[in-house]
């Protein structure tokens, strides 16, 4: 069949079948070559370029014959994996993608504008300077590295996590068998002729090649992604067994690629469950904030609570379930919080965990008063066993802080009346950093409670945070100056003059509003006016 695939990738398989090595496409790229090549009925989302897949190799040769194969390479691990580096590959190749073009490839995280956009403000307030803003990386290109690894066969596990024992393997079908799920298991070989060709004189310009590729696939790998099934390669419990990761990364792969789990596979899910408490927290952490980014988020929760699985994932959240809330909510705290996170705008796992864990606290904080269900302070007992869960998870710090923001403020109250002081002390609280993430937040919250999409309260404080971020902060900004005081107004240069000012600034920083030229000088002339009549006054006395 006709596949477009990496020119680096290519060219790796050109070097080592050119001095006699087996070599093969093998893994999750295979995977996702055929999803965006081929035309399946179900529409999964591979948002990446081709050029930017994770593109791993398999190969009889040993880990010592690939590194004299390719001198640059680096071997850091007892799996037999080799491994090289995008920028080294590009470089042999002399460059069919620069860095621009590279970063053309990279997907935009949220492309949508901000809200609350700190780089456009012309000035902060004084209240809400802090610390500096963090920067945001200017995006150099980030691509994963070609891994390399020797056939292997069946390994030992003794710990449901990672084999104690490894056998090099001498075939393809072998290595192949002790893949996780058949959509994994797929192979594409490239004719030793045809690359031969290719690379026979200077290298393409093109860093995308159409070429005839075999498929090999021994566990009807092409079938299931025909029909969007995620099954495991042969016995799902000793698949689960060698390595109860892939519990979930069934879960996973099913809201990432819109598939169904097998029902065999399933089972074992449900089976198998408490094995996960063998697996540390950073690979569960890395694998729920995958399903959290997924077109289907709050699906990939259920999946982990019908199975199971979720007990060992995000405890805390089960204690939601049957929790009845009051008020405008029609749902209870368990289908709320998914209904909310289904709803979430941003497409940032952490905001999305966030969004999860907004009413975490409503079980243990539900009261009565009267007729009426309570949950006093749910928000700032729910920031606490937020932060709780991103320290279990192993999450960054700056992460773990912004689910601590999101849940304490998730219950900001806005009224018409408030002054802008309160607004600005409110974006001090949440960090200006935060704000477009709490807005998300507040819109799922709404969302997920069967309101609408905002209300025109929500839509006022947007406006005015973003009018916060352009006011007249000093005298600088005001319409008028010194000079024209004295020239219109009669001022003297003077103490006087400079009161004047300070007075007209706090006058513009209350009404912006106010701040014209013809404004500003009436009030000086009536603020001048009442201080001499002050004056007076004090004097006759």
């Amino acid at each position: 069949m006709k596949l477009a695939l990496s020119l680096h990738a290519l060219w790796i398989m050109h070097q080592l079948q050119t001095v006699g090595y087996e070599v093969f496409l093998v893994g999750g790229a295979v995977r996702d070559i055929m999803i965006g090549q081929q035309a399946y009925p179900y529409a999964p989302a591979i948002t990446k370029h081709p050029l930017l897949f994770d593109y791993d190799f398999a190969t009889n040769a040993t880990p010592d014959q690939i590194q004299a194969v390719f001198p640059d390479s680096f071997y850091e691990n007892q799996f037999g994996t080799v491994s090289l580096t995008f920028d080294h590959v590009n470089t042999i190749l002399g460059e069919p993608l620069t860095a621009a073009e590279l970063a053309k490839l990279q997907p935009v995280p949220d492309p949508r504008p901000r809200i609350i956009d700190v780089a456009k403000a012309t000035k902060l307030h004084t209240s809400l300077q802090s610390e500096p803003l963090p920067e945001v990386d200017a995006a150099h290109p980030l691509v994963p590295s070609f891994q390399i690894t020797t056939y292997r066969t069946d390994e030992l596990y003794d710990n449901h996590r990672q084999p104690s024992s490894m056998t090099w393997g001498k075939t393809l079908v072998e290595d192949l068998e002790r893949r996780d799920f058949t959509i994994n298991a797929l192979a594409l070989s490239v004719t030793a002729e045809q690359l031969s060709q290719l690379f026979s004189g200077q290298p393409p310009a093109t860093a995308l090649m159409e070429v005839e590729a075999m498929l090999l696939d021994y566990h009807h790998g092409q079938a299931d992604l025909k029909t969007g099934t995620i099954r495991t390669v042969g016995d799902p419990q000793r698949r689960f067994q060698e390595d109860a990761l892939r519990m979930l990364r069934a879960i996973r792969f099913s809201v990432q690629l819109n598939c169904e789990i097998e029902s065999q596979t399933y089972e074992h899910l449900s089976q198998q469950a408490t094995l996960l408490q063998h697996i540390s927290q950073e690979r569960i952490r890395d694998e729920f904030l995958k399903m959290l980014a997924s077109p289907f988020p709050a699906e990939a929760v259920e999946l982990l609570a019908d199975t199971g699985l979720l007990e060992f994932v995000l405890p805390e959240l089960l204690a939601a379930q049957g929790v009845q809330q009051g008020g405008h909510h029609t749902t209870d705290v368990w289908v709320h919080s998914l209904d909310a996170l289904r709803c979430c705008p941003s497409p940032d796992p952490i905001v999305r965990l966030a969004t999860l864990l907004h009413d975490i606290s409503k079980p243990e904080t539900q009261g009565r008063s009267g007729s009426q269900i309570t949950f006093y302070n749910h928000e700032v007992v729910g920031a606490r066993v937020a932060k709780k869960v991103g320290q279990r998870l192993r999450l960054a710090r700056h992460d773990i802080d912004r689910l601590f923001i999101l849940v304490r403020y998730h219950m900001f109250h806005y009224q018409p009346e408030n002054s802008d002081a309160a607004i600005r002390r409110l974006m001090r609280q949440v960090g200006l950093e935060h704000l477009d993430d709490l807005l998300d937040l507040r819109e799922a919250d709404r969302l997920g409670s069967g309101a609408k999409k905002t209300s025109w309260r929500l839509e006022e404080l947007k406006a005015r945070m973003i009018a916060q971020l352009h006011q007249p902060m000093d005298v600088t900004d005001l319409a008028i100056d010194g000079t024209v005081l004295m020239n219109e107004a009669g001022f003297k240069p003077s103490r006087e003059l400079g009161e004047a000012l300070k007075y007209l600034l706090e006058l513009v920083l209350d009404q912006p509003d106010l701040n014209t030229k013809d404004t500003l000088l009436a009030k000086a002339r009536e603020w001048r006016q009442h201080l001499h009549h002050d004056s007076n006054l004090a004097s006759t006395t």
